[in-house]
């Protein structure tokens, strides 16, 4: 039984805490301050994060957060999984851990993520830490309304400077590179231009409202900052509505990535995470190296043409360097799809065909094309008799041509193949 001293000690203790989050929000502080004052407040372990569980700031000990870990709470990139801790009290070790969501105006914000490694937390501390989710939905809201702002500013800046666009700043570079220095944006070193696109759904899944995918690219974007500015945080990163466009720089704490496939591999890992908290499955383009900014509005075509032609022969969730595309980059320069599949089916009869038998030969083709009609080696690796292989390299040259002895068959089989590839 809880005693009037008690209780009134507890209010007490709420009211204090909502008035010191207040003045945090007015003097114009951040999430971090709110979660460091309701850990000192309460006496628990706080990290305020993304709807999806993606750390935005915190004030846990690293062995209270160890606690979340072993729990298995926290995924390989450190997002914490807030969807296995719902919205009510969830044990951890000997302590209890709570979920609140931070919300306004009806829309998801953030989660507040508290927890203690002993003991319950008491229902008055629950109702502190309710307040404290809607003084930091006040802060993120204004925080959001100032960032759309800064990224629309961003975003028109750097298409601009893409398309070199009607402002003609593009021109002259030192005037852009130091206008970047007002976005804390470094335009001085060599990058990567990077395109990422959430992938639309598939044909059996349902229609998505308009409003859902704002959403869904606003959580996108926001990903990407977050990993960008924990990789530098001098890295541009932009959403343009339907694409996050993100600058890598190569060679950053690596020598040897000249290429900058190593950050990019890293940047598209830590923003896809387990794909838990409702994220959604996206794929990547990524130009050469632009080693000044003259070379970025080619690089950026670089990128958005590997995003397509990647989503094209790859399918979803995938990754594409343009400097890896081959003859793809080629076929999908072509925008006649019906021209590209009369030439696969004109060069490859009855292997175009969407049948076992004609799958199974195009495989053994394209082993063929791989060993540079090497029968033998091609045997062992498609595990034939040599016999076996003899026998359909003689079906493949009665149904294409003498392809053992003329290299330009080969060169269009070659070519055929790969339409089928881009082309389904």
């Amino acid at each position: 039984m809880i005693s009037d001293k008690d209780a009134i000690a507890a209010l007490a203790r709420v009211d204090a805490l909502h008035a010191a989050l207040t003045q945090i929000v007015l003097e114009g502080g951040n999430l971090d301050g709110i979660a460091a004052e309701v850990a000192r407040v309460l006496d628990v372990s706080v990290v305020i994060t993304s709807s999806d569980g993606r750390e935005r700031a915190g004030a846990a000990s690293t062995e209270a957060r160890r606690l979340l870990a072993e729990r298995d709470l926290v995924d390989h990139t450190g997002r914490v999984r807030v969807e296995r801790l719902g919205h009510g009290a969830s044990s951890v070790g000997e302590g209890e851990a709570r979920s609140l969501r931070v919300a306004a105006g009806g829309a998801d914000l953030a989660r507040l993520v508290c927890w203690r490694t002993r003991g319950a937390i008491p229902d008055d501390d629950v109702h502190a830490l309710e307040r404290a989710a809607a003084v930091a939905a006040l802060l993120i809201t204004r925080e959001e309304a100032v960032a759309a702002v800064e990224n629309k500013y961003q975003g028109d800046f750097l298409r601009d400077l893409f398309l070199r666009g009607a402002t003609g700043f593009a021109t002259d570079p030192e005037y852009v590179a130091e206008h970047a220095d007002t976005f804390g944006w470094d335009l001085r070193r060599p990058v990567v231009v990077v395109s990422a696109e959430i992938d639309p759904p598939g044909e059996d899944e349902p229609p998505v409202s308009r409003s859902q995918r704002r959403q869904w690219q606003e959580r996108f974007s926001a990903a990407w900052r977050q990993v960008s500015r924990n990789l530098d945080h001098r890295i541009p990163s932009v959403d343009f509505s339907t694409e996050v466009v993100t600058l890598l720089p190569v060679g950053a704490g690596d020598a040897t990535d000249v290429a900058g496939h190593d950050v990019v591999r890293r940047a598209v890992h830590a923003v896809a995470g387990d794909k838990g908290g409702g994220r959604q499955p996206f794929s990547v383009g990524v130009s050469r190296v632009a080693s000044s900014l003259e070379e970025l509005p080619q690089a950026y075509a670089q990128a958005r043409r590997a995003v397509e032609v990647g989503r094209r022969f790859k399918g979803g969730g995938s990754t594409t360097f343009f400097d890896q595309m081959g003859v793809h980059r080629l076929i999908a320069l072509i925008p006649d799809t019906d021209e590209l599949r009369s030439f696969a089916h004109d060069v490859l009869g009855p292997l175009a065909r969407q049948t076992t038998e004609a799958a199974d030969l195009r495989t053994t083709l394209q082993m063929l094309l791989d060993t540079n009609f090497n029968v033998a080696e091609a045997a062992r690796l498609q595990f034939f008799h040599y016999n076996t292989m003899r026998y359909r390299v003689s079906k493949l040259e009665r149904l294409l041509g003498p392809l053992s002895s003329d290299q330009h068959l080969r060169l269009d089989v070659a070519v055929a193949l790969r339409v089928l590839e881009v082309t389904g």
